[in-house]
């Protein structure tokens, strides 16, 4: 078991990898491994953490086995190594995919010496027959790869990585183990060390930072809007890699084939197709015979291909963990990443109920999860220095370097150094034992059943802060953190607790300036079509558009979003629409929208261009699916049929969540749609009184309000969704 050349790791990199340099600790990381010493490394991907095992493989005599979680990457993995080697047989895997002759071959390989890795995943090493064979050979060392999967508090726990240090016991128990991992929270990296009894470990824990990735979180519209956004983003990068995270199989197929109807190379990867069909998509990626990848959560772990220039999420990852290792896909060479990601609170409600059939410990592990992304979306402080408190490493602002949308685009700070106070000292009197969000209801005098229940409202402090809104109090405790103040008690429910720095603020308080979170519902999408778009909204004209609708709106007796929403209002100050046709491309409007509405805001327009002098953009378009069409024309037909929603969203392949996605644009692009007689079905007389009442008399028309209004009777956000379709078929159209 010992080394080729012990004190010449340098020379075996060239001879092995043809490199002449080490990159960060990777050299100390390998001798640790070649010393015979337990060793856990947390490197972020990108930094090289496969040649912290390969190097030593190679080195030692026997065979290193490595845990890995993912059966598709295995293939990859070894044909990496392959690479470097002028014998196949350096490097096998060994799992379900193989034959019986395929196995004997990598076992007689191993036999006779000549494989120095193993890939192999935990379910396989669990077989008795496996444990057997490897008691009888000569192993180097054992690899754990993505070792987060071993700690419950992670974000990709796997029960079988539990297991993995009782079947090494049954191997070898004196034989040494090297831990690895991208992502691990302190608390994480705990689990990991004492689950595999690594008593005496060399830890390496490299810098979470990416200095080369630029961070950008926006506002998500309907999905119309969002795959226009990222239509127009993928162009201004024509040509170059890219991979777009979605959390559906359909909407990988269908945004990859928006994509190539705008003539972008694009492919979608997910679960449901077949092997050789997935396998494709890799290679094509891989080889730049596709420029995008369209996937799911499954594709991109162990894929090395440096020159990934950008990740998009279409849908919000459902942790922090899962962000930061998809994101550190882009630029692994080193050269430019951006990780542009869309946000709305209706992901994390999708995100919800997807924990409804979960345990107890799973509901609240996954919610603690969802509670930090939904605070990185919505902070406005850097993002980098975010997700590096996150994973446990300090970093001073001004090293970001504008490396993300809030230190490039700063949000004005306001001082707080009293409202600071109050929040520490009301953690103090509820000593210690609430989480974010009850202490904002307290810290607002929000008559909760716990509140109430405690007894909490006859406390000091209570309603203190009544005169603010829960985006400001969420920023306050956010920033406690933040600056050290208080730590989240993560095996607690993620509970608040005083650091001593947090209760030396409150005896000797001093100024401190802070941003205000995001609000993503007040926020509008984006537009990203600089080629050919002006993209600059035009304020003084969106000014005049409000007004003239606000006054149509008080001539129809109805709400002024019925008229044209703000999006479509948006565009128009954007784009300057003066002709029909002009006006049918503007977001959200049809042909018919335009016909009946349209002229008066062409009308202003003409006037507004001309007394300014404005040079009109000329748009790049961004082209529809042919499909699309057809399944809004077989939607608008089936329901003049009065056919049941649950089998049009059938026969189109869409889920209800999408289907009724669908009737609301064709609703807001000016079409009439009467879902009456599934209503009558769905939803009772009384809550299709109030949630209409709450339409006519609401100035925004937000869903997400008129669910916080009538939750208490017990109306549910898809009632509220089939409400305001009837609402604006009837009253917009």
């Amino acid at each position: 078991m010992m080394l080729e050349t012990k004190h010449d790791i340098k020379g075996a990199l060239g001879k092995f990898f043809g490199f002449d340099k080490f990159k960060g600790p990777q050299e100390a990381i390998i001798a640790s491994v070649l010393d015979g010493k337990d060793t856990f490394v947390i490197m972020p991907t990108g930094g090289g953490k496969s040649l912290c095992y390969q190097l030593p493989a190679l080195m030692m005599e026997g065979t290193a086995i490595v845990i890995s979680p993912l059966i598709a990457l295995m293939k990859n993995q070894v044909d990496s190594i392959r690479g470097y080697s002028q014998q196949d047989e350096v490097a096998h895997f060994l799992n379900s995919s193989l034959t019986k002759v395929q196995m004997k071959k990598v076992k007689d390989d191993i036999t006779a010496g000549k494989t120095k890795l193993l890939f192999i995943a935990p379910e396989t090493l669990t077989k008795d027959d496996s444990l057997a064979f490897f008691r009888s050979v000569n192993l180097s060392f054992i690899a754990v790869d993505e070792a987060h999967c071993i700690s419950e508090w992670g974000h990709d726990f796997r029960p079988e990585y539990r297991r993995i240090r009782t079947m090494i016991d049954d191997i070898d128990k004196e034989i040494p183990i090297i831990a690895l991992t991208a992502t691990a929270t302190p608390k994480v990296r705990t689990d990991i060390v004492k689950n595999l009894n690594m008593d005496e470990v060399n830890s390496y824990v490299s810098s979470f930072n990416r200095d080369n990735l630029y961070y950008d979180m926006r506002p998500k519209g309907n999905k119309e809007q969002t795959i226009k956004s990222i239509i127009q983003v993928v162009k201004t990068m024509a040509g170059k890699s890219g991979i777009i995270y979605v959390q559906s199989r359909k909407s990988t197929e269908v945004i990859a084939e928006a994509l190539r109807v705008n003539d972008i190379k694009a492919a979608a990867y997910h679960a449901g197709l077949d092997a050789k069909t997935r396998t494709k998509a890799q290679d094509d990626f891989l080889m730049e015979n596709v420029d995008v990848i369209v996937a799911t959560i499954a594709f991109g772990m162990g894929i090395d291909k440096p020159d990934v220039r950008f990740v998009i999420h279409y849908d919000i990852p459902k942790s922090i963990e899962n962000y930061y290792q998809e994101t550190g896909r882009a630029g692994r060479d080193g050269l430019e990443g951006k990780c542009i990601a869309y946000y709305s609170y209706k992901d994390i409600q999708r995100l919800e109920k997807f924990l409804r059939d979960k345990t107890v410990s799973e509901r609240e592990m996954g919610a603690q999860l969802m509670e930090e992304i939904m605070a990185y979306a919505e902070t406005t402080s850097c993002r980098r220095q975010f997700l590096l408190h996150y994973f446990g490493e300090t970093f001073a602002t001004d090293r970001c370097e504008k490396m993300c949308d809030n230190c490039r685009h700063p949000k004005e700070r306001v001082e707080v150094q009293k409202e600071m106070q109050q929040a520490l000292e009301i953690i103090n009197t509820l000593n210690e034992n609430c989480g974010i969000k009850m202490l904002i209801d307290y810290v607002m005098g929000k008559n909760t059943k716990e509140i109430m229940d405690f007894g909490h409202d006859k406390l000091p402090l209570y309603a203190v802060g009544k005169d603010r809104d829960d985006t400001f109090w969420h920023s306050i405790f956010r920033q406690a953190l933040l600056h050290d103040f208080v730590y989240k008690d993560i095996e607690n429910y993620g509970l608040l607790k005083m650091k001593e720095k947090g209760q030396e603020y409150i005896k000797k308080p001093f100024p401190i300036q802070i941003p205000i979170n995001h609000n993503y519902d007040d926020m509008a999408p984006v537009d990203d079509s600089n080629s050919g778009k002006t993209g600059i909204l035009d304020a003084a004209l969106m000014v005049l558009l409000k007004d003239l609708r606000r006054q149509i709106a008080k001539e129809k007796k109805v709400p002024p979003y019925v008229i044209f929403q703000d999006p479509s209002l948006e565009d128009m100050a954007t784009q300057y629409p003066i002709s029909m046709d002009d006006m049918t491309k503007i977001t959200g409007v049809s042909k018919g929208k335009a016909t009946r509405y349209g002229k008066n805001f062409m009308a202003l327009i003409k006037d507004y261009v001309e007394e300014n002098d404005i040079e009109r953009p000329t748009e790049i378009v961004v082209k529809q699916i042919a499909n699309k069409s057809k399944i809004k024309v077989n939607i608008i037909q089936s329901i003049d049929r009065k056919i049941p929603l649950y089998d049009i969203a059938s026969s189109n392949s869409l889920s209800m969540e999408e289907i009724i996605e669908e009737m609301e644009a064709i609703v807001i692009s000016g079409t009439k749609l009467n879902i009456d007689y599934y209503i009558e079905e769905a939803v009772d007389a009384d809550s299709q009184e109030d949630i209409y009442d709450f339409f006519m008399e609401s100035e925004s028309g937000s869903m997400d309000e008129a669910y916080e209004e009538l939750k208490e009777d017990e109306v549910t956000m898809e009632e509220i969704q089939l409400m305001r379709i009837k609402f604006l078929s009837e009253m917009a159209n």
